[in-house]
This record gives C-alpha cells, sequence and structure tokens, in this order.
C-alpha cells in the first residue's frame, strides 16, 4: 500500500485538487475571481519554462543522434503516423455524424467582432516559419519558428564535430537543468490546476447544456470512444498487451493535466516524464512530443469535422456529399498540422472552412462557440495523443 502510495502520490494530489476545485466552481462561483490568481501564476510559469525546454529537447536530440539514417527515419516515420492519426480521427468523426445525425440545430445570429488582418498571405507564410528578432523565437507564440531553430542548431552541434563538443555539452546539460525545472514547478500542479479548473467549471460548465448541448454531446461521446478504443488500439500496435498496460498507467497524469489547463502545450513536461516512464528513448520522444504538440491534434482533427457539420446543418446543405467530404478532410489536415503552428490558427481554420464552402456569415459563431466548448476534450485527445505518436513511432524506429 506504501509502494502504491508512493507512486500515485502526484496523480492523487493533482487528482483531489482539481476535485476540491471543481466543487468550488459548482457550488460558489463567486469566489473563483480569488483564486484564479494561483492558477495563472502556474500555468505561466509553466509556460515560461516550457519554451526552453523545447529548444534544448529538440536541438539535444539531433545533435546525439549518431547516425545520420537514424534521424531521417525518426521524421519520417513521425510524419506518416502524425498524418495516419489525424485522418483516422475525422474519418471515426464522420461516421460518427452519419449514424448519429444531429437534428434541431439552427444558426445563431450574434455578431464577430474579430478583424481581419490585412497582411498579404506572403507575409503570413513568413511570420508562421521565421521571426524578425531573436528574442522573439522564445515565445510560446513562435513555437514553429523555435522548432526550425533547434532543428538547425542540433544540425550545426553535429556538423561542427570535435570543434563543436563543448556546445553539445552545454545543450545536453540545458535539458537536465529545464527538466528539473519543470518538475519543481509541477510540484505546485494541485494548488495551480484546481484553481484553473474551478475557473473552467464556473465559466464554461453552464454553457454546455445550452444550444450546443447536441453537437457537443456527440463531440465528447465520440471523443471518449476514441480516446479509449484507438489508442489502446495504438498502443497494442505498439506494444502489445504490454504496451497497452504501461500506455494507459502512465497516460493518467498527461491526461489529468491537459484537462485541468486546456493546453497542450502546458501538458508537454507531463507528457516527457510519461514517455521516459514507459521507457521511450529520449531521441525519439524529445523529438515527437514537441514537434506533435504544434503539428499534430487529433482532438482538432475531430472538432474540424464537427464543426463543418454542424455549419452545414445551420445552413441546410449536405454535408455527406462525397466533394464535401473530401473538403474536409482536407481542411482538417491544415488545421491541424499547418494551423496548429500558428497563434490563433483554430480561428483561421474556421475562416479557411467559410471560405472554401462559402459559407453565409451567421455560421461563423457557431463554429467558434463550439471550438471553445470541445477545447477540454480536445485537448486532452491533441496532447495524449503525442505520447501514443512517440510509443508508435517507437515501434518502428528502433535507436
Amino acid at each position: 500500500m506504501k509502494e502504491v502510495l508512493k507512486n500515485y502520490s502526484g496523480i492523487l494530489l493533482l487528482l483531489l485538487g482539481i476535485t476540491i476545485g471543481s466543487i468550488i466552481g459548482i457550488v460558489a462561483p463567486q469566489v473563483v475571481g480569488y483564486i484564479k490568481p494561483l492558477g495563472d501564476i502556474f500555468l505561466n510559469l509553466l509556460f515560461v519554462s516550457v519554451v526552453p525546454l523545447v529548444f534544448f529537447a529538440v536541438s539535444n536530440s539531433i545533435a546525439s543522434l549518431d547516425q545520420q539514417s537514424k534521424f531521417g527515419k525518426i521524421i519520417f516515420t513521425m510524419a506518416l503516423t502524425f498524418l495516419f492519426f489525424i485522418l483516422t480521427a475525422a474519418v471515426f468523426t464522420i461516421c460518427a455524424v452519419y449514424l448519429f445525425p444531429v437534428s434541431g440545430v439552427s444558426g445563431s445570429k450574434e455578431v464577430i467582432d474579430e478583424v481581419a488582418s490585412q497582411e498579404s498571405w506572403g507575409n503570413r507564410i513568413v511570420s508562421f516559419f521565421t521571426v524578425g528578432e531573436f528574442t522573439q523565437l522564445f515565445s510560446r507564440q513562435n513555437m514553429l519558428a523555435l522548432l526550425i531553430f533547434a532543428f538547425m542548431t542540433g544540425f550545426s552541434a553535429r556538423k561542427a564535430g570535435e570543434r563543436g563538443q563543448s556546445f553539445r555539452m552545454f545543450i545536453a546539460s540545458g535539458y537536465e537543468v529545464m527538466k528539473e525545472l519543470l518538475l519543481l514547478i509541477m510540484k505546485a500542479a494541485p494548488i495551480g490546476l484546481g484553481a484553473y479548473f474551478a475557473y473552467q467549471v464556473a465559466t464554461l460548465g453552464p454553457q454546455l447544456f445550452g444550444f450546443y448541448a447536441k453537437p457537443l454531446g456527440l463531440y465528447y461521446i465520440a471523443g471518449v470512444i476514441y480516446f479509449l478504443v484507438f489508442f489502446s488500439l495504438y498502443a497494442f500496435i505498439a506494444g502489445g498487451i504490454s504496451g497497452i498496460r504501461n500506455f494507459w498507467k502512465n497516460a493518467i497524469y498527461p491526461t489529468v493535466t491537459a484537462l485541468s489547463t486546456c493546453s497542450s502545450f502546458a501538458t508537454m513536461p507531463a507528457n516527457l516524464q510519461a514517455a521516459s516512464n514507459m521507457g521511450i528513448p529520449s531521441q525519439i520522444s524529445n523529438i515527437v512530443i514537441p514537434i506533435g504538440t504544434t503539428l499534430h491534434k487529433n482532438g482538432s482533427s475531430m472538432s474540424s469535422i464537427i464543426k463543418i457539420y454542424v455549419a452545414f446543418m445551420i445552413i441546410g446543405r449536405d454535408f455527406f456529399d462525397p466533394m464535401n467530404l473530401l473538403l474536409a478532410l482536407g481542411i482538417t489536415v491544415f488545421v491541424s498540422i499547418v494551423a496548429g503552428g500558428i497563434p490563433n490558427g483554430g480561428y483561421i481554420g474556421e475562416m479557411l472552412m467559410i471560405s472554401v464552402y462559402k459559407l453565409p456569415q451567421e455560421a461563423i459563431p457557431a463554429v467558434m462557440i463550439i471550438g471553445t466548448l470541445v477545447d477540454p476534450l480536445a485537448t486532452v485527445l491533441n496532447a495524449v495523443g503525442q505520447l501514443i505518436a512517440s510509443m508508435f513511432v517507437n515501434r518502428f524506429v528502433k535507436v
């Protein structure tokens, strides 16, 4: 019993904090405003620490790989894994809305105060991949640029050979230091996440029973089924029966963290720790998890299909027309992979959807509100998907 408490004390304390936060959010929403700053402080500490961790983790993994062919195989396998998972999630959601159609959904006439950017697409593309100043790299708003810079740094450190040995040692040391810093910050997780979860319950909870109850119910039911069934199937492919046990034993902490924070970025330290506990080599997990957090999103894939479906229901068009379905899959891949690395990428994906299908303006509020309300489960699927992807890549690439 003592051994069980020792092994699971962190998770139990986290669950206790979230349970207390949920109760406060339900029975005393008026005090949520006073405790929310505790959650904000915790998340801010987490965010500023994760950014340098991403840089050191990715650059160190690339710099420490012994064989160039291994790196190429990891990237290739990772890309196929991401695409396969995203399309599987999308097709599963299409089947769900076909078998269990949502009726009684109609449009909303709310006005969106979102100001469209006047930048040219050329400037936007440049801003997706690069920044103007070195200091801007270390911002979570520029994760794609940071990942590219970390890649290039890792390659350069390898290419430098003996002359780069000291720098490679610095990168490896920096990675270990940042890991310890994250572990230190996570000790405050029960209080910080409990406070933030109280805010989530108090503000979003009542909306779940209103106008959007039916499409949200479909998303949450389908999402939970996908989470339990498909993630178990992926774990089985990666490691057999023992792989399923290993995955679910270590997926609890990342799942709870994702549910509490509604942030894949904030879940990254829990994912890296879980991958280490599962025996996944750091050369794989330190590449797949940071990159996947930006570019691989199962939950966003499912929510994209739900949003397109609801938009079609609002205007009375046939979502299941073959051409509409193909366009939906294309938009979903864009939203899940490309828009994931862009600040406010979800909104960009929604605007793309409206543009491609030439939908009326009243469809915009519906898809934006649904995107907000499905965020807790979508974040769980997005974040924990990086852990299962690491298992999958490790199955086919041995380092």
